[in-house]
């Protein structure tokens, strides 16, 4: 059998076992809506970091348990599924942070429309990871092609102009929106609809929603192959991505303001999409171990964070000007 290298593990979990891993992710979910930002607040820069660790903490956990349940090789397989979704995830919480700024949406209510972001996106991935896997099953050398996709992608990182910025008026999902659903000219505190004069209105918070769906949709595309690329095991997928994802409105309060700090990121997760872009490709007459990618993937992000520190590069010198 060709791939033989992704192929080899199946944990054949039970269907228990899903439920309770999916009823603890939307515990997960409620417990950061109603307890931990339970209120309209501009969280500061200490308790993002807090609930960021705490977050990493939970998936750390949880990959501790895969680690004591299915063996070393799956738990393996899942950090690298996660840390492969959660380092081009950063790419996806300075989109959200464009998105966020062209709105104006107050930081007191960003919390709201991110937290049902977020919960879209566990959903989308979910059906992108069944959908990816029935297609690999079906005809295996598809990998090469999500191999090359990557590939191609990463050099798209490289070699894309930081002016090339999404445009949310060019977004047809928005536009859409626009013109189908009545809407409110102001925001209505964290409602996504209020009711005036007995109709049902749509707040800007709804189109910010949509948008933010619509370019996860965009990002799932690139991701979700990524991670097929280290294992095609749906269960270690599927909850790499949602623990993963879980954290991204942590990490965005977290990061927004520090898109320019980071100069190397980019280059860093092009990097890490090239190299798994490139295992996918070669997988049929050089499969690479495991530990070996869990390696390149932690030393690229790793490196490209350092560095940009080290050097903060062309971006800090311009902003001083």
């Amino acid at each position: 059998m060709i791939f033989a290298e992704v192929d080899r593990l199946s944990l054949h979990v039970g269907g228990t076992t899903w439920l309770v891993v999916g009823l603890l992710v939307v515990g997960l979910l409620l417990l950061d809506l109603f307890v931990l930002n339970r209120d309209a607040h501009v969280p500061t820069l200490a308790s993002a970091a807090r609930q960021v660790a705490l977050w990493v903490v939970v998936a750390v956990a949880f990959g501790g348990w895969i680690f004591r349940q299915y063996g070393s090789e799956a738990g393996s397989l899942w950090f690298t599924g996660y840390l492969v979704e959660l380092s081009l995830s950063v790419d996806n919480v300075f989109v959200w942070a464009l998105i966020l700024t062209y709105f104006v949406v107050p930081r007191e209510f960003q919390h709201r429309v991110l937290f049902w972001g977020i919960f879209g996106a566990i959903g989308l991935r979910a059906a992108f990871v069944f959908l990816g896997v029935a297609l690999l099953n079906a005809f295996e050398p598809l990998l090469i092609v999500f191999g090359l996709f990557l590939i191609f992608t990463a050099w798209k990182l490289i070699t894309q102009d930081d002016d090339d910025q999404l445009d949310p008026d060019r977004n047809p999902f928005l536009r859409l929106v626009r013109r189908a659903v009545p809407s409110t000219q102001d925001f209505q505190g964290q409602k996504l609809f209020v009711r005036e004069n007995g109709k049902r209105l749509a707040t800007p918070l709804f189109a910010v929603l949509i948008l933010v769906e619509t370019t996860d949709v965009l990002f799932a595309v690139d991701s979700v192959p990524a991670v097929l690329g280290v294992t095609r095991d749906q269960f270690l997928v599927l909850t790499s991505n949602a623990f993963a994802i879980l954290g991204l409105r942590a990490l965005y309060f977290l990061l927004a303001d520090m898109h320019n700090r980071f100069e190397y990121l980019q280059q860093g997760l092009a990097i890490i999409l090239a190299f798994v872009g490139l295992k996918m490709v070669v997988e049929k007459w050089l499969p690479l171990p495991t530990w070996l990618s869990l390696v390149v993937i932690v030393a690229v992000l790793a490196g490209s964070i350092l560095l940009s520190i080290l050097h903060p590069g062309v971006r800090d010198q311009t902003d001083s000007r």
